[in-house]
């Protein structure tokens, strides 16, 4: 095998792993939910935005013949499904999540059906799916940072996961990387915000430990 297929297998494996690893910290909540009978302190609409946002990316991994990306999708909008059926069993008002799902969903299916059956080529659905796909990536990394603002306000980090947040930094760089590689701004483009907001997580866990440090002393006397 050519050196440069052994990069772009090692390059595609490293997407799969963190990738996989990121859409993994959802098990802790729902093994919360299964423990507590509850959905206390577990948000709804970031599993049913992520899955919506597997749905989309595994349709146009599908339709550019990406082996990589339809499989890792698809995997975390199985993953994302079992969460919301975890969610929906312990949630006492279900209604309202019902009413999100059917929204999304039907949403979802209308822009399936414009991109199957109105746009007029392979081409035309390739790029229009793309900045789809691309614009709800870059909306779904910059969201939290209301939550950022609040975690300087509060100077606490208990917001945050640092697990989560490595994991978020390894599988937007591994993105970009995948992107840069194929030659798709669709797959690159989105992922920077990703790197982003990582670091700035990073950043944060860094000051305030740093801050804690300094203040634990001072609680001790």
């Amino acid at each position: 095998m050519e050196a440069g297929g052994v990069a772009d297998s090692l390059l595609s494996g490293a997407c799969v792993l963190f990738t996989l690893a990121m859409y993994s910290a959802g098990l802790s909540d729902l093994r919360q939910m299964r423990m507590t009978r509850s959905v206390d302190s577990v948000q709804f609409l970031p599993f049913l935005t992520t899955d919506i946002n597997n749905l989309s990316w595994m349709s146009y991994g599908a339709l550019k013949g990406d082996g990589t990306l339809t499989f890792v999708n698809a995997t975390g909008a199985v993953l994302q499904t079992l969460y919301i059926l975890v969610y929906l069993r312990y949630c006492p008002r279900k209604r309202p999540v019902l009413l999100q799902t059917a929204t999304l969903l039907g949403v979802f299916l209308l822009g399936f059906g414009y991109f199957w059956l109105l746009v007029p080529n392979l081409e035309a659905q390739l790029q229009q799916l793309g900045l789809f796909c691309s614009v709800f990536t870059i909306s779904m990394y910059l969201s939290p940072l209301a939550d950022l603002a609040k975690i300087i306000q509060t100077r606490s980090t208990q917001r945050l996961s640092f697990p989560l947040t490595i994991a978020t930094l390894l599988t937007s760089a591994s993105w970009t990387l995948y992107g840069f590689r194929l030659g798709d701004p669709y797959i690159m483009v989105p992922n920077l915000p990703g790197i982003l907001t990582s670091f700035i997580r990073l950043w944060l866990f860094w000051k305030y430990s740093q801050e804690q440090d300094r203040n634990y002393p001072l609680l001790q006397t």
